[in-house]
């Protein structure tokens, strides 16, 4: 019986990042929306043929985005805010860039919509907001020309839709709250989906997908009756004629799984990688509906390490215990990681023959679905297998006993800093000296093209190391003395000697790997290129001393030293799966503890150690959350910084998250300073923090450093006044959303004065 193959999604930024590269041109004035629109359409007739060409059966088609799909969604939902259509643009992409980025010019000044982590990876989402004049209709045709597309070419796709559980449950109000969801609501959201089966069925479609990832997550009160009810009114549009793929990804939908099986939807897909054996447990424990294929996802989308054929076709045999009708899948999209292994030749066959990239995954679902329909015999004989069985013949690992004797001998005592916080805090103020309300950015500044330039030109030997360290030294000159033109309080570097916050780190650490091009999307146009954990970690040289101590040499106000934290170094590579996340993360802890004492020796009194991504592994059920996690990331942050001296200044910094619900967690990091991103939600974190007596220090953010707009000193005020509302003045901190690399000086600069000046006023009315 042959096995059908299918993916969730596919990378859309191109081999070369060319998707990014033609909407910035766009931005910047140097390319037309048409070239933008062109180069799309190039991109997605390229990957449809590779995954033809690599024998996938059901490929994908609406996964591509210029932006993001639950952008995409909100807009094919007609769920545009008003101050978004008051803008008038003439097509519908520059609605979109302006719901996705803001916009500030002769139309008008709207900010961003929020933007949020997607689950527990490093893609963000734009958060649809339904305001008081939402009419939720079916807004565009996307979805139906890219089908259409893809079908003049011969390539018979599968439309991927956002499902609206999910969409509904990510979705907020006005006032950045859940969303009040009436029977209305939910007639009007099913039957937009109800048209879109319809019309698919009529354009000849065979198969839609409908991702419906969030209900891998606990279940709330109403949360089940409200999935009944969306499924229980648009499904039976499928008697047109189009089959539904009801997909989940990121974990197991055990507690629901019953009432999947009883709408008998023509597909599920099942997470046979991160829910595995609750998933397994559930299939076998309810059974399978007659009607219903399994997709069972065994090749991970979110790793590159070479699928174990022999665990995957155990998984799918499992399966076929309960049902014959079984597809081998990814266990969820391709987007998550690069997009292939070719160009990476540099790392050498013995390294590169682990790694899989998306185009090799492709290679991976076919090849385990050939290898199912083998007997047994036959199985065992095949040179596939075996050549794949190879790769974990334990050859690769790359221990450093060393490392390992230092994590054996940590105590409890080496988690834990004295004396206690709060009188940390007062021996801070005395050494530091800071006023009220004290001004700060997060770390990087603009990294132009000539900063990019030099580095490149250092990189190909066309500049001496001198030349270079040089060029850093004016760039950093400058920088600091901007900052004391315009009055912050605490400065940095600039970070100009540094690509990436996570890659220049791994650069100076033992047990590290770099690639030249596997860029993967964080959000919109902006990409990652995270390195790879091969073997033990240990700091190899000092890696930021001799830039912030340089640093600290040109003013006489406190300079940050600057580290990325263990989880957030972790979470932003590719981890190893050979030995666990949690002895990982402690080995690097200790690496960047070494840092930061050598760092508070040089005579740097505040040092900041990034965790941007802590929350970002966080398992999606509540019950996982400390055994699995929270149990062993938050000491390792400790584990950092307990041995710092009581007047030194412990600072952290957290990305775009869901931070109320764990803000005690936080709290139990026991940093001097917290900042993170806030505004584009609305600072709705303050209230936790309120509710919880945090007694860290915290800068939430006071405007979006993903938006080109430049807030007033009035916005910016008015937006410290509701911090203050909820914090206690001696406690808050003024700096922006997050670091300022990706934006250009002539945004920076000014946004950063109007920031100094509402601080420096509204402290004045304190007085």
């Amino acid at each position: 019986m042959t096995i059908p193959t299918s993916i969730s999604g596919f990378p859309r930024i191109g081999r070369d990042r060319e998707l990014k590269k033609a909407i910035e041109a766009y931005w910047k004035g140097n390319a037309t929306l048409d070239d933008v629109r062109e180069t799309g359409r190039e991109l997605r007739v390229r990957h449809w043929r590779l995954e033809k060409d690599a024998g996938i059966d059901l490929i994908p088609s609406n996964d591509f985005s210029l932006y993001d799909q639950m952008l995409d969604t909100a807009v094919l939902l007609n769920v545009i805010p008003a101050r978004y259509r008051r803008l008038g643009f003439d097509n519908p992409e520059e609605t979109l860039f302006a719901m996705a980025r803001g916009y500030q010019g002769e139309r008008g000044d709207v900010t961003a919509l929020p933007m949020k982590k997607w689950f527990t990876t490093n893609y963000h989402y734009l958060v649809p907001e339904f305001d008081s004049s939402t009419e939720v209709r079916l807004n565009g045709t996307k979805p139906f020309d890219e089908y259409l597309e893809a079908k003049s070419l011969g390539i018979e796709t599968k439309p991927v839709l956002i499902g609206p559980y999910t969409f509904l449950k990510l979705s907020r109000d006005a006032e950045a709250q859940e969303l009040t969801i009436d029977e209305g609501l939910v007639d009007a959201v099913a039957d937009v989906y109800a048209e879109v089966l319809r019309r698919f069925a009529k354009l000849g479609a065979q198969w839609v997908q409908l991702d419906e990832p969030y209900l891998v997550l606990d279940k709330h009160e109403g949360d089940v009756s409200l999935f009944k009810s969306l499924y229980s009114r648009l499904l039976p549009a499928r008697d047109s004629g189009v089959r539904v793929l009801l997909n989940t990804y990121f974990g197991n939908i055990a507690d629901i799984y019953e009432t999947v099986k009883l709408f008998e939807f023509d597909g599920v897909g099942l997470d046979l990688i991160e829910g595995r054996d609750e998933n397994l447990k559930a299939v076998e424990h309810h059974g399978v509906a007659a009607r219903t294929t399994l997709f069972a996802g065994v090749v991970n989308g979110r790793n590159i390490w070479r699928n174990n054929y022999a665990e995957s076709i155990a998984l799918v045999e499992a399966l076929q215990q309960v049902t014959a009708n079984v597809a081998v899948a990814s266990a969820c999209s391709l987007l998550h990681v690069p997009f292939s292994t070719k160009g990476e030749e540099q790392l050498g066959d013995k390294v590169l023959r682990h790694f899989a990239f998306a185009v090799e995954k492709l290679e991976e679902v076919r090849e385990i679905a050939d290898l199912m329909q083998l007997d047994d015999d036959a199985k065992r004989q095949s040179t596939a297998l075996a050549a794949n069985q190879a790769l974990f013949d334990g050859s690769r690992v790359v221990a450093d006993e060393v490392v390992r004797a230092r994590i054996a001998a940590l105590a409890d005592a080496d988690y834990v800093r004295r004396p206690e916080r709060g009188e940390r805090q007062r021996l801070q103020r005395e050494a530091l000296g800071l006023p009220l309300l004290p001004t700060t950015t997060i770390g990087s500044f603009p990294q132009t093209k000539q900063v990019r330039a030099e580095r490149a030109r250092l990189r190909k030997g066309e500049i001496s190391q001198g030349q270079y360290d040089e060029f850093i030294r004016r760039q950093i000159d400058d920088v600091v003395a901007k900052q004391e033109q315009i009055g912050l309080d605490v400065l940095v570097h600039g970070e100009f000697e540094r690509n990436d916050m996570v890659e220049y780190f791994g650069q100076n650490l033992n047990g590290f790997l770099f690639t030249k091009n596997a860029w993967v999307q964080s959000y919109g146009t902006r990409c990652v290129k995270p390195p790879i954990i091969w073997g033990d970690v240990s700091r190899a040289q000092p890696i930021t001393v001799a830039w912030s101590s340089y640093a600290q040499s040109r003013t006489a106000k406190p300079m940050k030293g600057m580290l990325t934290g263990p989880v957030t170094i972790l979470n932003w590579s590719w981890p190893r799966e050979d030995i666990t996340h949690e002895e990982q993360t402690k080995q690097l802890a200790l690496a960047i503890r070494d840092e930061a004492l050598d760092l508070e020796k040089a005579g740097i009194r505040i040092i900041q150690i990034d965790e941007a991504a802590l929350r970002e592994k966080l398992p999606l059920r509540e019950s996982d959350w400390h055994r699995e996690y929270l149990d062993w990331a938050i000491p390792a942050f400790r584990l950092v910084h307990s041995a710092v001296q009581p007047s030194t200044q412990i600072h952290t910094h957290m990305c775009y998250s869901e931070f109320n619900d764990i803000i005690s967690d936080i709290d139990a990091m026991d940093a001097d300073v917290i900042s993170f991103e806030a505004s584009r939600g609305d600072l709705v974190v303050l209230d936790a923090i309120h509710d919880a007596h945090f007694e860290t220090e915290a800068g939430p953010g006071v405007y979006d450093i993903h938006s080109p707009r430049i807030p007033s000193v009035e916005e910016t005020e008015e937006r410290i006044g509701e911090i203050l509302a909820k914090m206690d003045v001696n406690k808050v901190w003024i700096n922006p959303d997050c670091g300022l690399k990706t934006r250009g000086n002539d945004e920076t600069w000014p946004s950063l004065t109007h920031m100094v000046q509402a601080a420096k006023a509204m402290r004045a009315n304190l007085d």
